[in-house]
């Protein structure tokens, strides 16, 4: 990995019954860390000693957000295994198996348990996202069953869900003022779409429907629909959508400084869509008082 640059897996799952949701981002070179960003000031840093695990829960009985930087120490990796701290990534044949054992914050609890991520149509092909082709990204598997079982708290389901990867050789912020990004399952296929506002040139916009045999169908991006702004803090939301239909926001999972995750219901391709939708602001992101903030929410250890 280049020096300032990152590597992160994501994966994101729905629940069968709509009462859960849950998103799981290993990073090596954690993108938003604070403590990252304050090492690149002084020179080249090396990313591997800024990883972190983040795991968020939604749902009403089962709440929890968690994400402990560790440094290089903490971490073991290769081909099909990969350890950040107590918590563990592995490949068994062609299921991921997620091993969580992480203290959420800001008010302490355990969060322990285990996820099964089953893809199917695995894709191999990674997509540029910049004018300068320093920032890939490869949906892994845009259709997926996923398992979830957790001790702390007590929930187990199933449900839809969702596996990729970027990486990058600079600071997101660097390239990027912001996007926003969503998937969505339709039946036996995947439409996902992003839409990247780059700081020189033009970014990528990407509306890619996947079928369960991983064939790709490259498309126009929809028309642009807006979305109200988060409550607390004001995050911009657009995504895209069939031409004159209204896209409503049906939950808001994270209103951060910075960074929204939010449900989404709308029509594409003209059918009903239950979209996981983020929007990205990397400018507010980069001013200080935003990076002061967030050792409240992601410590980091020294084990």
């Amino acid at each position: 990995m280049a020096p300032n640059g990152y590597l992160w897996w994501y994966v994101d799952a729905l629940s069968d019954d709509g009462d859960y949701g849950l998103t799981i981002i290993a990073l090596l070179g954690s993108v938003f860390s604070p403590y990252y960003a304050w090492s690149r000031g002084r020179g080249q840093a090396d990313p591997l000693d800024h990883c972190a695990l983040n795991v968020a829960l939604y749902g009403r009985r089962a709440r929890r957000w968690a994400m402990t930087e560790r440094g290089r120490s903490a971490l073991t990796r290769d081909p099909t295994h990969l350890v950040i701290g107590p918590s563990q990534l592995r490949w068994e044949g062609d299921t991921l198996v997620i091993k969580i054992d992480e203290r959420a914050a800001p008010i302490p609890s355990r969060l322990k348990g285990q996820v099964r991520v089953y893809p199917h149509g695995v894709n191999a092909r990674d997509f540029t996202l910049d004018p300068a082709g320093r920032h890939l990204w490869r949906p892994l598997a845009p259709l997926a069953r996923v398992e979830v079982a957790f001790s702390h708290p007590g929930i187990h389901w199933q449900g839809s869900g969702y596996l990729d990867s970027n990486r990058g050789a600079e600071p997101l912020e660097r390239a990027f003022q912001g996007w926003d990004w969503s998937r969505a399952g339709l039946h036996q296929e995947a439409m996902i779409l992003y839409d990247t506002r780059a700081r020189a040139g033009e970014g990528a916009q990407l509306a890619l429907r996947f079928t369960a045999q991983g064939e790709i169908d490259e498309m126009q991006l929809p028309p642009r629909a807006p979305l109200p702004k988060t409550p607390v803090w004001r995050i911009a939301r657009r995504t895209h959508c069939d031409p004159g239909e209204r896209p409503r926001v049906l939950e808001t999972l994270e209103d951060t400084p910075f960074y929204a995750r939010s449900v989404v219901r709308t029509r594409l391709l003209g059918r009903d869509a239950q979209m996981v939708h983020e929007s990205l602001c990397l400018d507010r992101f980069s001013q200080p008082w935003v990076k002061s903030l967030l050792p409240f929410r992601m410590p980091r250890s020294t084990r």
